[in-house]
């Protein structure tokens, strides 16, 4: 659906008018969301809510590279301080379901298709961005279609890009599929069973949004210092970090091992998937910014999830499951291998130099 989506913003309709009505669309499904009664009603459901909402990740980044590029603003000093609100969102959204409760019931849909309506409205308030009209009078069905965004895989290295940010986007789905239901797990154990983790694990899981917040606003630094290839590469790095020390950690005395895990993940997830959302504005042409950026999230999140889940899944249930407990010290280390692999292969294999010319440093320096 990013992909899809991108396409139709890129040549159909103002970018900002599709997330809004995607928004719209997304939670009027969440808020039926509460009134089906069986599983299959559920499944199509919920599916039919997520192919509205996934394409606005993507959206809300080309919306606003256009809005900032419109009013000469340099994207990669100036987006990250403007991304990190919706990370403060992700963190209120978490805090609110589990305080009030609401973190296993039913009132959380409507919490959520409350918000996605008037963030849809909202958004047909915000700048127009309209589709980039093709200069060249030569066009073909390509072009016509819009799938020339899909042509950037010929190109070695946005191939090898796509790449690792679907091997990334897998590493990304083991965190979200497993973080909250290995510490609720700790319930199962005598000795953890009303610890802190245990009644509040969603909180705790916060801390990762909170880390994300201190992480989006250091990415223009660490881009200037050490340029986009060696940002992506800490973020695997710090992947082989997230799971390693979830392996050791516990309520008790390995309690800040959790709590480091959850601040490595701020440099896990935004050195990634924020530097490679600009690596992708950086390097394509602006008449496919949008169906670049939903490729790029059809990757991680679309491609790589998928993977990431059914692999995993299967490995879980196979080899490190035994009478319905599972082996989460073997499971993470196993992640944590898996990351460690990737970033070592994207260190040898992925070539890219980052230049910042003079005027891109003095801004991010002031």
């Amino acid at each position: 659906m990013p992909a899809i989506t991108g396409i139709i913003a890129d040549k159909l309709i103002n970018a900002e008018r599709l997330y809004g009505l995607l928004h719209i669309l997304g939670g009027i499904a969440m808020a039926f969301l509460p009134q089906v009664n069986t599983p299959t009603a559920f499944f199509w459901v919920i599916l039919l809510a997520m192919i509205f909402y996934m394409p606005t990740i993507s959206l809300s980044n080309s919306v606003a590279y256009t809005i900032l590029k419109n009013n000469q603003f340099d994207v990669v000093s100036v987006f990250p301080p403007i991304r990190v609100w919706g990370t403060v969102g992700f963190i209120v959204a978490m805090w609110v379901t589990n305080l009030s409760g609401n973190k296993a019931s039913a009132n959380m849909f409507y919490i959520s298709a409350v918000s996605a309506i008037i963030l849809g409205i909202f958004s047909f308030t915000m700048p127009p961005c309209p589709p980039h009209k093709n200069q060249n009078k030569k066009t073909n069905i390509i072009d016509m279609l819009g799938l020339n965004a899909f042509a950037l895989f010929k190109d070695k290295k946005m191939a090898m890009f796509f790449i690792f940010s679907m091997c990334l986007g897998a590493a990304l789905q083991l965190t979200n599929m497993y973080g909250d239901t290995f510490l609720s797990d700790f319930e199962k154990m005598p000795e953890y069973s009303n610890s802190f983790v245990v009644k509040y694990s969603t909180i705790i899981m916060s801390i990762s949004q909170i880390s994300e917040t201190l992480f989006i606003l250091a990415i223009p630094f660490f881009l200037k210092r050490f340029g986009i290839k060696n940002v992506m590469l800490i973020s695997m790095l710090a992947w082989f970090l997230r799971f390693g020390l979830f392996a050791y950690g516990n309520p008790a005395e390995g309690l800040w091992m959790i709590i480091l895990s959850c601040i490595v993940y701020g440099m896990a997830f935004d050195f990634f998937n924020i530097s490679g959302s600009l690596f992708v504005e950086t390097t394509t042409d602006a008449q496919m910014r949008s169906s670049a950026q939903g490729l790029f999230m059809t990757m991680t999140n679309g491609v790589g999830a998928i993977l990431g889940s059914t692999i995993s899944g299967y490995l879980i249930d196979i080899f490190y499951t035994q009478d319905g407990v599972k082996d989460w010290k073997q499971i993470w280390i196993v992640f944590a291998l898996y990351a460690l692999v990737i970033a070592i292969i994207f260190a040898v294999s992925f070539k890219h130099k980052h230049q910042l010319n003079e005027e891109e440093v003095d801004k991010l320096i002031h």
